[in-house]
């Protein structure tokens, strides 16, 4: 059952407003875009604001470690598709930056299994507030503005070297964990050999 505090339910918000933000965008609705816009502003908003909660009344839950990535992800890749499909969004931009988003989520699951855990650095955070600025332009403009243009690919590029940063760091951190592990194992080895060579003086 899911835990209800305020920030799973800011969550469980931000995956409801994944459809809201498809159906006024691609279902030509009057004001739809200004709709969508204010949706996924919103939806962005409690991006950042359901972790600062969570982390300041001591409220982190596991739904809330497991969801809130993924509520990110579903609201950035539905909103590309939409654009792609509205012929707002080259498509390969598109492909790339969901592309880079499930290849950290595989990851972060590899980084799991070997009891690692990398914070999100200074770059990611540059990488999502770009994403974010650059759909809500590409949303609210139709036609894009070159501003919104050039936003979106800084979010690219932004998006790509997070993602190296990300891998670069992640095997670094996994290198560093089998190094402590060894020697973990060679201080264990060292005790065990030092209590049977005093069990064989003392005999």
């Amino acid at each position: 059952m899911v835990p209800l505090n305020l920030p799973n339910v800011l969550t469980l918000l931000r995956i409801l407003a994944v459809p809201v933000v498809v159906v006024a965008l691609l279902d030509g609705t009057p004001h739809g875009d200004t709709l969508a816009a204010i949706v996924f502003a919103l939806a962005a908003l409690t991006d950042g604001l359901d972790g600062y909660i969570a982390r300041s009344r001591d409220s982190v839950t596991t739904f809330g470690k497991l969801m809130d990535p993924l509520a990110d992800k579903l609201l950035i890749t539905a909103a590309l598709i939409s654009l792609v499909s509205l012929n707002r969004l080259p498509a390969w931009v598109a492909m790339v930056i969901i592309a880079r988003e499930f290849a950290v989520t595989g990851l972060r699951s590899i980084a799991a299994d070997r009891g690692v855990v990398i914070a999100a650095s200074w770059m990611g955070k540059v990488k999502t507030v770009l994403q974010i600025g650059a759909v809500f332009a590409l949303i609210i403009f139709n036609p894009a503005p070159l501003w919104a243009d050039i936003l979106v690919y800084l979010a690219l590029a932004a998006t790509v070297i997070s993602g190296f940063d990300y891998f670069f760091g992640l095997r670094k951190r996994i290198e560093e964990q089998r190094l402590k592990e060894k020697a973990h194992r060679d201080e264990r080895r060292a005790d065990d050999s030092a209590e049977i060579d005093l069990i064989s003086e003392n005999r």
